[in-house]
């Protein structure tokens, strides 16, 4: 498995060794001392969550907060989605930063979302299942998130703005700028 680490500290993606023969393939998605000696965490992965969406969702950016955080590591089961992270950990050199990969079920690439990011994806392909790991447990009171289609993030979904489908709460969520006023930041 290789480990590639992107532009923000501590997001890596996984490219498993796939293994193919006329039966169909093999592959390692998750190995806990390769995890640790790569990354350089143990996480104590406690929740797997599931998600299927048509073409057009965008699901995000959201985030849990506080002792309630949550590092994840996401694939795609089947279609296509852009999955992104934004940086809004409070003194990262690369705050209010994001970062974008395409995950597919052709690719099988993975992406790790260390605790402190807003996370979201949007689906490119007909239809799309999500699966993702957490190493902390849902809570509802430390839900936090940010309008996907904040102007300062300026994140291209890769989905005209006609063909998106976003849910009441996504739609009704705060600018970026209300969430770095509601954190002390700048």
């Amino acid at each position: 498995m290789n480990f590639t680490e992107t532009k923000l500290k501590g997001c890596f993606i996984l490219e498993p060794t796939v293994f193919e023969d006329e039966r169909g393939y093999f592959f390692e998605a998750f190995n806990n001392q390769k995890f640790e000696q790569i990354v350089g965490s143990k996480p104590a992965f406690v929740q797997d969550n599931q998600s299927q969406s048509q073409y057009g969702v965008v699901r995000g950016l959201h985030m849990q907060s506080g002792d309630h955080g949550q590092a994840k590591l996401v694939r795609v089961l089947e279609g296509r989605v852009l999955d992104v992270v934004v940086d809004v950990r409070p003194g990262s050199a690369t705050y209010g930063e994001s970062v974008s990969v395409e995950l597919s079920a052709e690719n099988k690439l993975q992406f790790y979302v260390p605790r402190g990011f807003l996370h979201g994806f949007s689906v490119l392909s007909e239809n799309a299942v999500f699966f993702y790991k957490c190493d902390n447990h849902y809570h509802k009171v430390a839900e936090d998130g940010v309008h996907p289609l904040d102007k300062e993030l300026g994140i291209d979904w890769q989905i005209p703005r006609e063909e998106m489908i976003l849910s009441v709460k996504d739609e009704e969520a705060q600018s970026f700028r209300a969430f770095k006023e509601k954190n002390g930041i700048g």
